[in-house]
């Protein structure tokens, strides 16, 4: 059997180096991946009848919007096409985001997904989302002890 000679603080540095890499991969500043990820911010409100959620999507038509709604989960994809522009003089510099984009969004209940509302204005996808009878009216017993 081989006695290898171990050092502590060897291992603490890597375990550093590995963990900046991590943040710096995950980082959109300096993430080469990530500058071409589009992905849209949602917003979710419940209330006792219907889950309301909002989606942040700017820059798009309602017809480049695919929408599916499933019993407990919302699907959006899309594809932000990227406008090109010709410049003579100086130089270009854009930070929008274009690309193809899919975000599923779990629900907090099961809605009814055949009496969904939608709307789409000013960038912002609207979805009023009924929720399923059985779901208005749930209420748990807990016991104690």
């Amino acid at each position: 059997m081989t006695l290898v000679h171990w050092t502590p603080f060897q291992e603490i540095e890597n375990l550093q180096r590995e963990m900046n890499q991590l943040l710096t991969a995950l980082n959109p500043e300096t993430s080469r991946f990530d500058r071409t990820m589009f992905v849209p911010a949602a917003e979710l409100r419940e209330t006792p009848d219907a889950i309301h959620l909002r989606v942040e999507i700017p820059g798009m038509d309602a017809t480049d919007l695919d929408v599916q709604v499933m019993a407990e989960a919302v699907s959006i994809k899309g594809d932000r096409k990227s406008q090109t522009a010709t410049e003579e003089k100086g130089v270009l510099r854009s930070e929008f985001r274009y690309g193809s984009f899919r975000r599923v969004i779990p629900l907090p209940a099961r809605v009814q997904n055949d009496k969904v509302e939608a709307e789409y204005k000013d960038g912002i996808l609207s979805l009023n989302l009924p929720k399923v009878e059985a779901e208005k009216n749930k209420v748990v017993k807990v016991n104690i002890g």
